[in-house]
């Protein structure tokens, strides 16, 4: 799984009917220890409703095919949920919500 920042958002208007009604995100990985972000980018299929700026969980491979809504799509990242906290050795590192 890969811990990451939505960015952005890429509009296509063509694209496979296998991803019709999807919202891409670009997501920025985030380094799990500072939560600082990373050098890599990743489009992801959005499958919970993330928004610009929301630290999210990504799934990516085979196992981006294996949510409800991206079973047998063409998808090789998708956004699984939207973090709340973060705790790294007993010590809350991130939270949404201060």
């Amino acid at each position: 799984m890969i811990l990451g920042k939505v960015v952005g958002t890429v509009v296509a208007t063509q694209k496979d009917r296998g991803l019709e009604g999807f919202k891409l995100q670009v997501i920025q990985t985030l380094d799990i220890q500072t939560l600082r972000p990373g050098s890599r980018f990743l489009v992801a299929v959005d499958a919970v409703g993330a928004g610009t700026n929301e630290v999210v969980l990504c799934t990516s491979g085979s196992s981006a095919r294996m949510t409800g809504s991206t079973e047998d799509r063409p998808v090789d990242a998708v956004v699984v949920a939207i973090v709340d906290s973060v705790e790294m050795e007993g010590e809350t590192t991130y939270r949404k919500h201060p």
